[in-house]
């Protein structure tokens, strides 16, 4: 039966176990403020110079019965304008504010914004899911008055309509959440119980992420955001059976389609039974909404599961789906993955097109929606506690500024080159002294951890614990972990018993000469992109790359000690401070292989599932180099092995 309130007043949402900060709060440093500086530069930054459904001519959030970017367009705005405010940029927040000033006027009489997208008769509200969240940022970051009434009228609106026209197309009944998560966040500004029942209203009709044995669709994108609805849901009712739903979807994927490295699963368009080698992949919105999602739960639980998935991803996954300097993207990328062109490789991939090379004027959704993935894992650097503390749950350098005990204010600056380090360094900056408790996650892989305050020793850091370190802050004060990262093997029973090295934080993919050629953008972009015209192919070349240097290796594991032979290298930081690229990256590690002859690329044009252990391997032994994953637009990340 479903839960409905008796009375508002009656009802109040469970606090989340942590807070984030405002947009803004944040500032990113060092090689995270180098991939928000090159995404700004990069396709996100001027994708309104190539996308068509960007043009402000006829476009549907700004002329009523407007034919493009109903989707496009908040799908963008919410990376672009999170983005600009992170940095503070004059002219991107010059271009947000008048998309969200068009979206602000928009609103009609009965509380309903945007676009009237109709859906056989019955207006479908996905897109105004998105802009919602957009909406939430631009609140945090400038407290325009305007929002927060908005808001309420729409919920209203929704409210108001009857449950047989309400979320039934297959986008917006799978994204719910979406929308659950913005009455949540309006509650938690303004105190309004009014709002609560339209959450179990929206729970009453989106699909069911709640049956243990079976998803409601097997899209990867659409699981990276519907996995969190429950445990929404669990923010109003107390029920644990809600917030077990969503541990259960999360591991339910991983258990049937993710045993590969890079904390995502195979689902190129959609997950599908027989294809689980680690030659299958992720949309790069999919990783983008996952980083969002893993906030989400690091704000509902703080549990450290999200915040480690959070680093998988947006170290060793996200990285690699772009150009190294974001200009342009690939639909799909795989942890094994050894060409990327621009060929058709159904049913290799779900979808038929062009889907491997990296292009600008391509890949609609993710053209469009990849540029949330980096502001989203920044917002999670920092959360505010119950407590009026600070809790730190992933790591990147940064600086933020908050209110802790008793109204004051502190900053906060976090140094550190980490995931490529295990250093992390956090200066206090304060005009009083002032206490207050400061948590610091233990990375479950890490042993014998160390954390000093100005120098000594305190506390007793367990791995896959949060320390929490009181004390009375002055200006100056600095807290030193230190993180020992060694190396750790992970095996796939499931998928040939391949093998996976870990650093840390870091899997280790094979390190390939990676070869690109420049094609055509417009002769290489899948069947439904449409760009401007005029837009210029030239500027915004098409690469497709292709393997120098062989790639077909077993990984030498002797049984006593697989990594005997191994060698950890530190190499310079990269001058220009992206270390995720194949010729920058800060960390090597020599390892030895032996070829597999009959492993190639199959019949569908893709690197081959991986052999099993009877295949045969060469005489020979090669020394290999295995880098950070993350840094390999092609790599062999999940290992066919050898014992000797």
């Amino acid at each position: 039966m479903p839960y409905i309130p008796s009375s508002t007043d009656s009802v109040a949402l469970r606090p989340l176990a942590l807070d984030k900060l405002p947009v803004g709060a944040i500032k990113p440093e060092g090689w995270l403020l180098r991939q928000l500086e090159l995404q700004r530069d990069g396709l996100n930054g001027h994708l309104s110079e190539i996308s068509a459904w960007l043009d402000k001519n006829n476009n549907a959030w700004l002329v009523k019965g407007g034919d493009r970017g109903w989707e496009e367009v908040p799908y963008w705005l919410r990376g672009y304008s999170h983005l600009a405010f992170l940095l503070n940029d004059p002219d991107m927040i010059k271009e947000s504010q008048f998309w969200i000033d068009a979206v602000l006027a928009s609103q009609q009489e009965d509380g309903y914004f945007g676009p009237d997208n109709m859906r056989n008769g019955k207006r479908e509200v996905w897109a105004q899911m998105i802009m919602l969240w957009i909406l939430q940022n631009y609140y945090e970051f400038t407290a325009d008055e305007r929002v927060l009434p908005f808001m309420k009228r729409y919920f209203e609106w929704e409210m108001a309509q009857a449950d047989e026209n309400f979320l039934e197309d297959y986008w917006e009944n799978c994204r719910g959440g979406d929308n659950m998560w913005s009455v949540v966040w309006y509650y938690n500004q303004t105190g309004d119980k009014s709002v609560l029942p339209l959450i179990e209203k929206i729970h009453r009709n989106n699909a069911d992420c709640t049956n243990p044995s079976r998803l409601p669709n097997w899209h990867n994108v659409n699981i990276a955001q519907y996995f969190r609805e429950p445990a929404e849901m669990y923010l109003l009712t107390g029920d644990s059976v809600m917030l077990d739903a969503t541990y259960n979807v999360h591991e339910m994927i991983r258990r049937n389609f993710g045993q590969v490295p890079g904390g995502m699963f195979g689902a190129d368009e959609n997950a599908r039974i027989g294809y689980t080698d680690p030659r299958q992949g992720t949309e790069t919105c999919g990783f983008a909404e996952q980083i969002l999602s893993d906030g989400v739960m690091i704000g509902i639980t703080a549990d450290q599961l999200w915040a480690e998935n959070m680093e998988d991803v947006a170290f060793n996954s996200f990285p690699a789906a772009m150009m190294p300097d974001l200009t342009a993207l690939r639909y799909i990328t795989s942890p094994n993955q050894t060409i990327s062109d621009s060929e058709n490789h159904h049913p290799g991939i779900d979808n038929r097109g062009p889907f491997l090379n990296m292009n600008p004027f391509s890949s609609r959704c993710c053209q469009h929606n990849h540029g949330l993935g980096w502001p989203s894992f920044t917002q999670a650097l920092t959360f505010s506690t119950k407590d009026k503390g600070v809790a730190y749950t992933v790591y990147a350098p940064n600086t933020a500024t908050l209110t802790v005990a008793d109204g004051k204010v502190v900053t906060i600056t976090e140094e550190t080159q980490y995931p490529f380090e295990d250093v992390l360094r956090f200066k206090v900056s304060t005009k009083d002294k002032v206490s207050f408790p400061i948590y610091f996650r233990i990375p479950s892989w890490t042993k014998d951890a160390k954390v000093t305050v100005n120098g000594k020793k305190v506390g007793n850091p367990q791995p896959g614990e949060y320390l929490r370190i009181d004390g009375e802050w002055k200006d100056g004060d600095v807290v030193e972990l230190k993180f020992p990262m060694e190396l750790s093997l992970r095996r796939w029973e499931a998928n040939r018993n391949s093998a996976s090295v870990n650093y840390g934080p870091l899997t280790l993919s094979l390190r390939i000469n990676e070869r690109y050629e420049k094609v055509n953008s417009a002769e290489k972009a899948i069947g439904d992109s449409n760009w401007l015209e005029g837009a210029d192919p030239e500027k915004w070349p098409t690469y497709e790359i292709y393997a120098d240097s062989p790639w077909n290796y077993s990984l030498i594991l002797p049984e006593d000690n697989p990594f005997a032979a191994f060698k950890v290298t530190r190499k310079e930081w990269p001058a220009d401070n992206q270390p995720f690229t194949i010729d920058n990256v800060p960390l090597e590690i020599k390892a030895t292989g032996r070829l597999i002859p009959s492993w190639g690329i199959d019949e569908t044009g893709l690197t081959g599932v991986l052999p099993g252990e009877r295949a045969k391997r060469s005489a020979q032994v090669d020394e290999i180099t295995l880098v950070p994953m993350g840094a390999a637009r092609l790599r062999i990340s999940s290992f066919p092995t050898s014992s000797k």
